[in-house]
């Protein structure tokens, strides 16, 4: 990996920063409208909004016939399902949960990498990363109390938003260096916009004026998230870049005690804390040998592409 001066470095952290705060934004924009709109709608015209990131990601040379173009289509297809499945889940989340309980349980992420690379992957994972994933799993049932409070299908979207965007990044591990930012971009916005679009026709409704301007924060907010993610990709390394992604956290506790009254409980904090601390212990190890780290979290994993094949290739 080629040398990075530190105020590059420290200039790539501060744009990362501020580009997780954006995310942050979009999915207190998405939480915002209360459920008032179905997942597969406020999905499907989100990812319209968040289109509008698509020209500021094509590098020079590449062309619009590049978001369809790839070297594995089977691999892509699944980027394309992926993608719609997890912004589905993720926006339920939002939707039912705590923006806090669901970021905890969608940084479980990390540990969905660290089993999948193993199943599919045949990567060798030592007892570090094995250890942070059982952490991480303990926090998750801290966190949920199974049997002492009720379980409602935000979690099972957090969840599932968290297991999508895992196999994304398997994905992007598996293709490698060779596929372009905006193939995989682009087939995460393809996949939102014709399966949510498909799912949201039978109970469509005009949004309202006000609805139209949540949603335009939801994807807007995660397109400005993306293309400020790949400047800062372009200041420093993925290892530096990657654990800012928990400072998400930090918005989700501020949103949800200035904006929608959200209380988090000892128990939940506690768990929450065990999953953030499992993610970096996770994070920690794979600089340390290497591997391409889990790239942003949030209801819109697009962004994932811009990092990860980047990564990838300074790892050859």
């Amino acid at each position: 990996m080629a040398a990075v001066s530190a105020d590059h470095a420290l200039k790539g952290v501060l744009i990362a920063f501020v580009s997780f705060a954006a995310y942050a934004f979009s999915d207190a924009s998405v939480k915002l409208l209360e459920g008032t709109l179905s997942p597969y709608q406020a999905s499907f015209l989100g990812a319209i909004f968040g289109a509008a990131a698509l020209p500021f990601l094509m590098k020079s040379g590449d062309r619009w016939t590049d978001i369809f173009a790839t070297t594995n289509r089977p691999l892509w297809l699944l980027r394309f399902a992926a993608q719609a499945g997890g912004t589905i889940g993720s926006v339920t989340a939002f939707t039912h949960l705590s923006m806090a309980e669901a970021f905890a349980l969608i940084f479980l992420l990390p540990s969905f990498v660290t089993i999948m690379s193993v199943l599919f992957l045949k990567e060798k994972v030592g007892f570090r990363r094995w250890g942070a994933v059982i952490i991480g799993f303990v926090g998750v049932m801290i966190v949920l109390r199974p049997g002492f409070r009720e379980l409602s299908i935000g979690h099972l979207g957090a969840v599932f938003g968290g297991l999508s965007g895992a196999i994304s990044i398997v994905i992007f591990r598996a293709m490698g260096p060779s596929e372009k930012n905006i193939s995989l971009y682009g087939a995460g916005v393809l996949g939102t916009l014709v399966v949510c679009g498909a799912l949201a026709i039978p109970g469509f409704q005009v949004p309202t004026a006000m609805q139209w301007v949540w949603l335009a924060g939801y994807g807007g907010f995660a397109a400005i998230a993306a293309i400020l993610l790949m400047y800062a990709a372009a200041y420093a390394p993925a290892t530096l870049i990657g654990p800012t992604q928990y400072s998400q956290m930090l918005w989700a506790v501020l949103f949800g005690y200035l904006v929608f009254g959200d209380h988090i409980d000892l128990p939940m904090m506690i768990g929450i804390l065990l999953i953030v601390g499992s993610g970096l212990m996770t994070l920690v190890r794979e600089r340390v040998r290497g591997t391409p780290l889990p790239p942003p979290i949030g209801t819109d994993a697009q962004a994932a592409a811009v990092i990860a094949p980047e990564e990838a290739s300074e790892q050859k």
